[in-house]
């Protein structure tokens, strides 16, 4: 079993805070967008400026669109990039789950 680490148990606590637990699941979704993108334009052999030459739009924007900070992506941009590499892309929209109700023998959350 892995030991939990100083950084796994602060993470654990800061998840508790509703606010963060947002901020931190968008990073995450951003993080694998930009990971995605940069993962298929290597594959491709492309560097960051051909990949913008190909798309008519500048390096610096595909240096964004590989940044795990960067929230601004479109769907319009993401399909040309896509169709550029090779790719195509999912979007899924669901439910967020409801929260658990308890039962009567089961501790409140703290």
């Amino acid at each position: 079993m892995k030991r939990k680490t100083n950084f796994d148990k602060y993470l654990e606590t800061q998840l508790r805070d509703q606010d963060f637990a947002e901020r931190f699941k968008k990073a995450g979704n951003a993080w694998e967008i930009a990971l995605q993108i940069a993962a298929l334009r290597k594959e491709a052999g492309l560097s960051q400026k051909e990949l913008a030459q190909r798309l008519g739009t500048s390096q610096q924007q595909i240096s964004r669109l590989e940044s795990p900070a960067y929230e601004g992506h479109s769907l319009s941009m993401l399909r040309r990039v896509a169709e550029v590499l090779g790719a195509t892309i999912q979007v899924k929209i669901q439910r967020k789950p409801s929260p658990k109700k308890l039962a009567v023998a089961e501790d409140l959350p703290r």
